[in-house]
């Protein structure tokens, strides 16, 4: 089964095609380019190394969120718009279990990190055991003195994501030996895994209408809307 991973939920525009368990290509890039200039030329390009359309696509996965909301918004229309061409279905995959994905059979518990920006990370965590991969705690959006909290009752932690780079020194002084970080390769989003847990929650396919953002909170204009001119206006 052929699989078209997407991921535009960070400054990062990652597209991925796998076959199986096999990764046929995977195309990332990380530069100040818009993800509306980048992603479908990426995808275009990928599938013609490939020698594939997007007609030989059995499904679409695409990162829902959280993220940055333009981001989001770009890489899920991108897949509505994929699947509904081609006919095929989409499959959801949030942003957080994915970048714990980039860590395959880790023995440490793994807490990806993304900068939300105003002191907070959007964080979960995960990790492998006897039973697979699993959450241990759902996404959501805390303080990163909140998050390394969480973090206190194991021996070892793997931090992934890009709020890495933002906090690595400061939880390195709370944590100290106990804190581990992904390298270079593996710290930030990949539409390979994207695609990987798309092939594994399959059965999760829904139609290219039903994919929605999962934004965890609300955007900075409704914030300053809400601010201005209280909750119950909007």
């Amino acid at each position: 089964m052929k699989i078209l991973g997407i991921d535009t939920s960070s400054a990062v525009a990652s597209a991925a095609l796998i076959d199986d368990e096999k990764l046929i290509a995977e195309y990332t890039l990380n530069l100040k380019k818009t993800h509306s200039e980048m992603l479908l030329p990426m995808i275009s390009a990928m599938l013609d190394a490939c020698s594939c359309s997007a007609e030989d696509i059995d499904a679409f996965a695409v990162s829902v969120g959280p993220g940055s909301f333009t981001g989001l918004r770009i890489g899920i229309a991108t897949a509505k718009g994929l699947a509904h061409a081609t006919g095929k279905k989409v499959v959801p995959v949030g942003t957080l279990p994915a970048l714990a994905f980039n860590l395959p059979m880790c023995e440490h518990l793994i807490v990806p990190i993304m900068d939300a920006r105003r002191s907070q990370v959007y964080t979960g965590t995960y990790i492998w055991d006897e039973e697979g991969f699993r959450e241990i705690e759902e996404p959501r959006a805390v303080s990163i003195d909140e998050c390394i909290e969480d973090c206190g009752n194991f021996l070892d932690v793997v931090f992934v994501g890009d709020g890495v780079p933002v906090y690595r020194e400061y939880i390195t002084d709370k944590l100290g030996e106990h804190a581990k970080f992904a390298p270079p390769g593996n710290l930030l989003q990949r539409a390979s895994s994207v695609a990987a847990l798309g092939l594994r929650n399959i059965d999760s396919a829904v139609s290219c209408h039903n994919v929605v953002p999962f934004y965890i909170r609300k955007s900075q204009a409704e914030r300053e809307y809400e601010e201005k001119h209280g909750k119950d206006t909007i």
